[in-house]
């Protein structure tokens, strides 16, 4: 062995010791196993959660809202820009697998003094020049950092996944939402037109002398009361039609429904499964997940610049002057070097530092992400079972006054009550209905949330 390379294999030597004496402490973080519920307090149901769960409302308009939003919306939009960008930047990652090739052409003409004849010349040079570079990775610091840019392309594609999934529970709850007040509106218009007819008997009998002065004014105060309700009713719908077109990405006008709120049937309760199913099935814990997978991958990444770098160096190129006889000529190189931090004022041991810090932040992330999912599910599960119990004796009650003002206007018919007796049933069947309305549009918004906090039963595609 040649004393230059018995010099260059002993420098190579120093240079690896010297950078492993340098390697930071490995971190001791640990992600704690989170302990699952074994079931759900609140579970019922035998069916399994649609992928379009909103298909099972039986309302064709809704399903068409629900396409369009997720074709037209904004922010899924914004998200779908997210996802081909997180994958531009995967793929330009994966570029460092390859070496970096470069060519290069340029020329010169000069006017000099000669320094023998002390004479002016001309001399016109020319070079053509190709590069090849490539980092040889030893300690896997390339395929770390293509590893974190693949989760966070996954991530991205899970969190457009998350917006899809929030805008079509928005567009069902506000579309039901729209349902309801339209039911409302339908509601007081009938309470009006019953109280102006109350208001004339007690007109008619304050006539002929069978009401008195305090008669009339409680009737009267009942039927301005009613009938400032529908202005407020009015604007509520404009404004809900507002939200409604705002996320369907529409220009502000009237929505189209194809039924009324009771035509909306609550689905059979989807099947909850197990707890720990739901880590697979929402696209934001999907999200969290693979940040920390990224953030793992970043933390190697940070380690590995500890460790010396490896990388080859060759070059071919043509150059020549007009002055030199031979012209022109080929040159080249070829070489390799070993880089390895020997110091640098800590800046490597504080970004690794940050990168463990980071990677405890997505932890952390993930936990509550989870804890959260577990608790949403749960409160959604036993507010679907109470609202449902709650609608069931709000049914029952309505059936029970409808059969008291029918017994009413029967004995009406034969002579036998009042027509203000009948009058008081109506009224009262009206606000059981307003109440069935209510409690029926919350079992839905409520059904809508449901669905939401199982995932939806959503599975995002591969594109």
């Amino acid at each position: 062995m040649s004393r230059r390379t018995r010099t260059s294999a002993l420098g190579l030597a120093a240079l690896v010791l010297l950078s492993g004496c340098a390697q930071p402490p490995r971190s001791a973080i640990d992600p704690s196993a989170l302990s699952a519920p074994a079931h759900w307090r609140h579970a019922s149901g035998s069916d399994p959660v649609d992928t379009a769960w909103w298909q099972q409302f039986g309302d064709p308009v809704l399903s068409q809202l629900i396409d369009e939003a997720l074709t037209h919306n904004q922010d899924l939009r914004q998200a779908a820009a997210r996802v081909a960008e997180a994958h531009a930047l995967a793929v330009a990652q994966q570029g460092a697998f390859w070496p970096s090739l470069d060519v290069g052409v340029g020329g010169a003409r000069s006017r000099s003094i000669s320094d023998v004849t002390l004479k002016p010349y001309l001399s016109t040079g020319h070079q053509s020049l190709f590069q090849a570079s490539y980092e040889v990775d030893l300690w896997g610091r390339v395929d770390a950092l293509a590893r974190a840019a693949d989760s966070s392309e996954a991530a991205t594609r899970a969190a457009r996944d998350a917006v899809a999934l929030s805008i079509a529970a928005s567009v069902a709850q506000t579309y039901i939402g729209l349902l309801e007040l339209d039911g409302q509106l339908s509601l007081t218009e009938r309470m009006i037109a019953s109280r102006e007819r109350s208001l004339q008997l007690v007109r008619h009998r304050r006539a002929i002398g069978h009401a008195n002065a305090l008669e009339l004014a409680q009737a009267e105060a009942e039927w301005h009361g009613s009938a400032q309700v529908l202005p407020q009713l009015r604007r509520a719908l404009e404004r809900q039609e507002a939200q409604l077109n705002l996320l369907l990405h529409r220009a502000p006008g009237p929505v189209a429904r194809s039924r009324a709120l009771q035509g909306l049937t609550p689905c059979p309760w989807p099947d909850a499964g197990l707890p720990s199913e739901l880590l697979r099935r929402r696209p934001d814990i999907a999200v969290a997940e693979l940040q920390v997978a990224a953030s793992d991958a970043q933390l190697a990444a940070a380690r590995a610049q500890w460790l010396p770098a490896l990388r080859l160096n060759a070059s071919l190129g043509r150059t020549g002057a007009s002055v030199l006889r031979g012209d022109p000529f080929t040159v080249w190189s070829l070489g390799g070097s070993v880089l390895a931090p020997l110091f640098n004022g800590g800046r490597l041991r504080a970004l690794a530092d940050a990168s463990a810090a980071r990677r405890e932040q997505a932890l952390a992330v993930y936990e509550q992400a989870v804890m959260g999912a577990w608790a949403e599910v749960e409160v959604q599960l036993n507010a679907q079972e109470q609202q449902t119990a709650q609608w069931r004796e709000a049914v029952a009650q309505r059936e029970a006054i409808a059969e008291l003002a029918r017994i009413t206007g029967r004995r009406r018919e034969e002579g036998q009550g009042s027509a203000l007796d009948v009058q008081q049933a109506e009224r009262q069947l009206l606000s059981a209905e307003q109440n069935v309305l209510s409690l029926q549009a919350a079992l839905l918004q409520n059904q809508v949330a449901l669905f939401r906090a199982l995932g939806g039963g959503w599975r995002g595609d591969a594109s």
